[in-house]
Formats: structure tokens, C-alpha cells, sequence
């Protein structure tokens, strides 16, 4: 049994094949019964040839079909239908063009009953009549439309209205605003699904190694959302280079059939990103890109000298980009949709992807960039970055639902880091700030190697790094309400980390460690990174 059969009734020209074509293209459960098609096929059997295609020989045929079969004959090819669906397709809609008599209507509910929804289209006759002079259904029509009604079936078609289970009038709205009303009451919006949306965010000031758990976790996911922009660039192991992603998700190279899509609050340096693209061989049939992403422009990098003078910024142009969307309305703003080179790309719009993922049951994972105490508006102003970072802001830009959302993951680094300013800055406060030198020592680590690893993936500046921050770890579970904590760099704490395959193989000071970070942020760590390398994540997850 289907989980619809939909029967749409309406006069000639009343948007009948309009509406069901909107709805096959949205859903791809839809099915169609088309009754124009059923009476050639019958008339071939019992006539030994197809009528000739002109609406008056249809309307005749159709007549005696009815006056034959007592209106079954709809029935009779919907059960023919319906069993060859057959059980893989459980939430399959027949949406039958068209029901033209009661007796129709009352056959199928008679074997169908609740299952069925008798949807009626009407306009007015000076509307009909207008769009029926300028129509084209593949048929030889009457000279004009008052024509049509002169048979006796069609005039009286306006009279199912009084039974229909929804009601449209096509002439006050546009095709799509139909559309839309029509699949409200076929159920087709319902608001009652599962949350399969996790999100990524960074707990400290960006670093954390977002990238190296986005892309461990990117296999499990049908859709992965990247927002941000590119002054945030997230590494991946790869051998034998590593490779760093500045706008495409983390999980593009390590998920290759996963969709990639980069959202609408996403701001975009179009000339890296095609080239990212292009290294990673990403195709337009896997690729979305909001075509109302902004893109950077020259000006907005150039313009930013100042504030990486004054607060260590990157200087990639976002902060002014994002300014301009805002001040520049009504002005010439270029966005994604407005670059030729990304319009294979820009074809669709990612909250309605995503809303097709939705009704599939599809998961989707969203990488959030930089971090929480690097937020506009929850960081310490005025060293902070031009977006808020935090779970929210993410969801913002994404076009997401809080209440889609299943899990968040918040990535937290034993020792967080700042950018350290070349030019003798400052990039902000890092408390209980400590060198690489002592870190090498207590950890024994090799100091050329550490400091060789940490430098920014978007400047490639050295970083400052600081103790283990309780109060920004407290803040940043108060912030994004994590379900889990991936904890990075834990062979910072003691290099025999690195070695570590399983928990319990973690140094007792690392595990008394992690305790404390559960019950500070009130989360389980559920994901441990001892390395930067292929297999290098414990994994104590109790879901995927």
C-alpha cells in the first residue's frame, strides 16, 4: 500500500499537469498515472488502434469506458500500478491525471479508502479560457475553450469540487506557490522526522584539528556542508602529503561519494576555491554551491592590511567581504550565482538539497571553522574573527534547523593556540600562556619537529600556545551544549601517546586528564587524536 494515492480533478487548463510535473521533480517518490495514456491503451486493445489525438475523441472514449465499467477502469490500472511497486518502495504516491466523474472517485476509495486524497484545481472561466488558447498538451484542441465543455463529463467537472479533500484555486497564486500549498496537505513538509544533521565546531581559538576529525568521521555521512571562509584552512592526512582545505568540507577527498556543499552564509575567494575544486577533482554533479554565497574581491583583501596590523587577522579579505553584503545593499554585490566559473555549481540553492536529503533520511555533517573564542560576539573582543563560530552560527549560515541537529562535536586541543604576529602584535589574550620549548621538554617531543608542525595553515605563521584553558572549555560547553568532545595533540601531553591504539593505552596522566575535561564540559570525549597520521583517532563513540 502506497502512502498516497493522490486523484486530481479540475477543467481543462486548470494546472493539473503543471501541479504533478512540480511534484515529480521535488520528490522522488512521486509516481504518475496519466488517464490520457490509460485510454489509448484501452482503446488500442478493444478498438485494435489508438484514437486519433484530439481532445473530442479522448472525451468520447473516456465516456464509454465509464459507461462500461460502472467508472472502475482507473481502479482496475491503479491496482495494476500499485503491485508492480511492489515492497522496496513503501512510501510511494500515485498521483492519478485525471478523475473526470463521482463514480471514478468512489471506486478507488471504495478498495484505497484513507490512503487516498482527491485534490480538485479550479480558476475562473475567463482565466481557463485564456490559458487554454495558449497551451500545448500534445492533443488536437476545440477552437476555443467553451468548446470543451460541451461535453457533458467536462461540464460537469467543476461539481467534484464538492468532494474533494483539498481545494485550489490556481489563478490566485503562481505555479510553484501551488506546488508548495498542494505537497503542505499531501503531507509531503511534515515536520515530524528524525534529526540527522551533526555539526563540528572548535572549542578554543581555531587549530584544534577539526579537519583531521571531519574528515575521520566525513565516511559515515551523505552530505557534507562547509561554512566559514577561507581564512580558515583545515588540514587532512593524506600520503604523502597532507592537504590543507580552505573552502571545500574536510571530508571531499576521504568521502568521494559524498555531495559537498558550501552554504549560502559561506563568504568565498573564488579563484582559490576553483583551484581547490581542480586538485580535488570535484565534478558539478557532486558540488553544490549556494548561489547566494558572497565572493571576496580585491579591494576587501587589500583592505584588511589594517586589522592584521592591529589584531594578527589573516587578512584574507572575509571580514570586509561580509561588511560589504551587509552596507552594499542595493549596490552591485557579486555573489556565487554571479561567477561564471562556479555556475555548474550554483544550480540550486543548498537549503533546498538539503531539504530533498532530509526527506530521504540521509545524514549530514557541517564543519564549522575557526573557533568558539574567536566568535564576534562571545570572544574578547575586539581579537576575534568577523562571524560567530559558535554551533549556532554555523546553522545560521548552513540554513539548518536547530532541531535537525543529533549530535556536537566540539574539537578542543590539549594545549590552545594564537597566531603569533610577525610584526610584534598581538592576536589576543592566551591564558597561562607557556613556550614550545617547555611543551618539547615535559612531552618529549622533538622541538624542530614541533615547531616545524605548528604553524597556521592559512599564513603559515608560528603560534603562540598556552596550558589548558578550564574557564574556555567551560564557556564553549555553555555555548554549543556539546554531545561529545574531541580531544587533539594528546601526545603533546606525553609523546608515548602517539603510539596509542586503543584507550587504555594512554598514559595515566592523560586519562586522569581527559576525566577532568568530561567533567568540566559535561560530554564524553568520545574521539582522542594522538597524532596527525592515517590511523591516529580513538574512536569511543557509541553512535554513528
Amino acid at each position: 500500500m502506497p502512502k498516497k494515492i493522490v486523484l486530481l480533478s479540475g477543467s481543462v487548463a486548470s494546472g493539473k499537469t503543471t501541479l504533478w510535473r512540480s511534484l515529480k521533480q521535488e520528490f522522488d517518490n512521486v509516481h504518475i498515472l496519466k488517464t490520457k495514456e490509460l485510454i489509448q491503451k484501452l482503446a488500442k486493445r478493444k478498438l485494435g488502434h489508438e484514437l486519433d489525438a484530439e481532445r473530442r475523441a479522448m472525451q468520447l472514449f473516456g465516456d464509454r469506458l465509464d459507461t462500461e465499467t460502472q467508472g472502475s477502469w482507473v481502479r482496475d490500472e491503479l491496482r495494476r500500478r500499485l503491485a508492480k511497486l511492489g515492497p522496496d518502495e513503501p512510501n510511494a504516491v500515485i498521483i492519478v491525471d485525471a478523475v473526470r466523474k463521482s463514480e471514478q472517485i468512489r471506486k478507488i476509495r471504495e478498495s484505497y479508502g484513507y490512503s487516498v486524497v482527491h485534490v480538485h484545481l479550479k480558476a475562473p472561466k475567463a482565466v481557463l479560457s485564456e490559458r487554454y488558447t495558449g497551451r500545448a498538451s500534445g492533443l488536437k484542441e476545440f477552437a476555443s475553450f467553451a468548446e470543451v465543455a460541451t461535453n457533458r463529463t467536462e461540464a460537469r467537472i467543476e461539481h467534484l469540487e464538492e468532494t474533494a479533500d483539498v481545494v485550489l484555486d490556481t489563478s490566485l497564486n503562481l505555479a510553484r506557490d501551488v506546488a508548495v500549498r498542494a505537497a503542505t496537505h499531501l503531507g509531503f513538509y511534515a515536520r515530524d522526522y528524525d534529526s540527522t544533521v551533526d555539526v563540528i565546531v572548535g572549542g578554543q581559538y581555531g587549530s584544534e584539528g577539526k579537519g583531521h576529525i571531519a574528515s575521520y568521521l566525513a565516511r559515515e555521512y551523505d552530505l557534507l556542508v562547509r561554512v566559514g571562509g577561507p581564512n580558515a584552512g583545515h588540514s587532512v592526512f593524506l600520503e604523502p602529503t597532507p592537504y590543507i582545505h580552505h573552502q571545500l568540507p574536510s571530508g571531499t577527498l576521504r568521502s568521494p561519494l559524498a555531495t559537498l556543499l558550501i552554504a549560502s552564509g559561506a563568504v568565498l575567494n573564488a579563484d582559490l576555491l576553483i583551484k581547490e575544486i581542480s586538485e580535488c577533482r570535484v565534478d558539478a554533479t557532486r558540488l553544490f554551491i549556494d548561489p547566494q554565497a558572497m565572493i571576496i574581491g580585491a579591494r576587501d583583501i587589500s583592505g584588511e592590511a589594517g586589522l592584521k596590523r592591529r589584531i594578527s587577522s589573516t587578512g584574507q579579505g572575509v571580514g570586509l567581504a561580509t561588511a560589504r553584503r551587509i552596507l552594499d545593499r542595493g549596490k552591485r554585490v557579486k555573489l556565487a550565482g554571479d561567477v561564471k566559473e562556479l555556475r555548474p555549481f550554483t544550480r540550486q540553492a543548498v537549503w533546498e538539497v538539503l531539504e530533498q536529503a532530509y526527506r530521504r533520511g540521509k545524514k549530514v555533517l557541517v564543519e564549522g571553522t575557526q573557533g568558539c573564542g574567536l566568535s564576534l560576539y562571545h570572544g574578547e573582543y575586539p581579537f576575534v574573527t568577523s562571524r560567530d563560530t559558535t554551533v549556532g552560527g554555523c546553522l545560521s549560515e548552513a540554513g539548518i534547523s536547530a532541531s535537525r541537529v543529533r549530535k556536537v562535536i566540539m574539537v578542543c586541543r590539549t594545549f590552545p593556540i594564537r597566531v603569533q604576529d610577525p610584526e610584534g602584535g598581538t592576536s589576543g589574550p592566551l591564558y597561562n600562556e607557556t613556550s614550545w620549548e617547555e611543551i618539547a621538554s615535559k612531552a618529549k617531543i622533538n622541538l624542530d619537529k614541533l615547531l616545524a608542525t605548528e604553524r597556521t595553515s592559512t599564513t603559515n605563521r608560528s603560534r603562540r600556545v598556552g596550558r589548558f584553558d578550564w574557564v574556555l572549555l567551560r564557556k564553549a560547553a555553555a555555548l554549543n551544549g556539546p554531545t561529545d568532545i574531541a580531544l587533539t595533540f594528546a601526545d603533546y601531553i606525553d609523546s608515548c601517546n602517539d603510539r596509542a591504539r586503543r584507550y587504555e593505552q594512554l598514559t595515566e596522566e592523560t586519562m586522569r586528564f581527559i576525566e577532568e575535561v568530561e567533567r568540566v564540559a559535561a560530554a564524553p570525549v568520545s574521539l582522542i587524536s594522538t597524532r596527525f597520521d592515517f590511523r591516529s583517532i580513538i574512536d569511543r563513540r557509541s553512535w554513528w
